[in-house]
């Protein structure tokens, strides 16, 4: 918790049990439920530098460039190791929690700067420009993350690009965004960049078990009910096992790896935010 309160900044929501354990609620001032559950497990093995097959990252969205700024000087005044990139659409930092979990934080470009190739987004790898970004933080203090600071997408680890296609694309419904990594896929709805990223950089590790810290479920903030119907169908005619509970309809990829399907109307009250990874142990 103090990882998650005092380094990367989020507000913690009234602390409970479930059945499992303590959970925690994490958020940002103001917001309607939460972004992030963490779910304790005493025990649980952190995440080998390798990775497992499940979860990649998730990353944390914020709304400027001028959050970011103030972000990495808070992070370095705390000696925070780092990653970085230029992603073209974005600009991005890496971070690692006490169970090895990777999270990203960054901030979108606007759309009309993206790069473009052959008609569609195109997404690099260059080096960050970090002393410009520092200099759009205009030396103000980070003080938690801001107002419209969200998730912005999730990162998976998987075993295999065409089956991962057949769950995220056909059975899901997202459209393929960027394919010029290898041995990577990105996906997204709308026109975003991506919204789930998928590779096999990790092929051949176990995939992540109940013992192992990592990612309960992930939530997917469809528009409406509309929509998670057709979802719902288009991933039963696939084949996959579709699950109903209180907490909503949930879908498995062929990993193991859970998501939650929500209306947009019914995730506004809902206790937990766009995307909820848990079982950071």
């Amino acid at each position: 918790m103090d990882y998650y309160r005092s380094v990367l900044g989020f507000e913690l929501a009234p602390s409970q049990a479930d059945a499992d354990g303590p959970v925690a609620r994490l958020g940002i001032p103001g917001g309607e439920g939460s972004l992030l559950e963490l779910h304790e497990q005493r025990g649980a093995t952190p995440v080998p530098k390798r990775g497992r097959i499940g979860l990649y990252h998730f990353a944390v969205l914020l709304p400027s460039r001028g959050d970011l700024g103030r972000f990495l000087d808070h992070t370095m005044a705390r000696d925070v190791r780092l990653g970085a990139s230029d992603h073209g659409v974005s600009e991005a930092l890496y971070l690692v929690d006490p169970d090895g979990i990777t999270v990203e934080v960054y901030r979108d470009r606007p759309r009309s700067e993206w790069p473009v190739e052959k008609g569609g987004v195109w997404m690099g790898n260059e080096p960050l420009d970090g002393d410009g970004l520092l200099r759009a933080g205009g030396g103000a203090p980070f003080d938690g993350l801001p107002e419209g600071t969200t998730i912005g997408h999730v990162h998976f680890y998987v075993q295999d690009l065409e089956r991962a296609r057949e769950f995220y694309v056909d059975a899901l419904g997202f459209e393929i965004t960027f394919e010029g990594y290898p041995g990577a896929l990105f996906v997204a709805y709308g026109g975003y960049h991506h919204h789930v990223g998928l590779n096999t950089w990790a092929a051949g590790s176990p995939v992540a078990g109940p013992d192992d810290a990592g990612l309960l479920h992930w939530d997917l903030i469809l528009p409406d009910r509309g929509a998670v119907d057709s979802a719902i169908a288009r991933a039963e005619a696939s084949g996959y096992e579709v699950s109903a509970s209180e907490a909503g309809v949930a879908a498995r990829d062929p990993w193991g790896i859970t998501v939650r399907l929500l209306a947009a109307d019914a995730a506004r009250s809902s206790t937990s935010g766009p995307h909820s990874a848990g079982r950071t142990r």
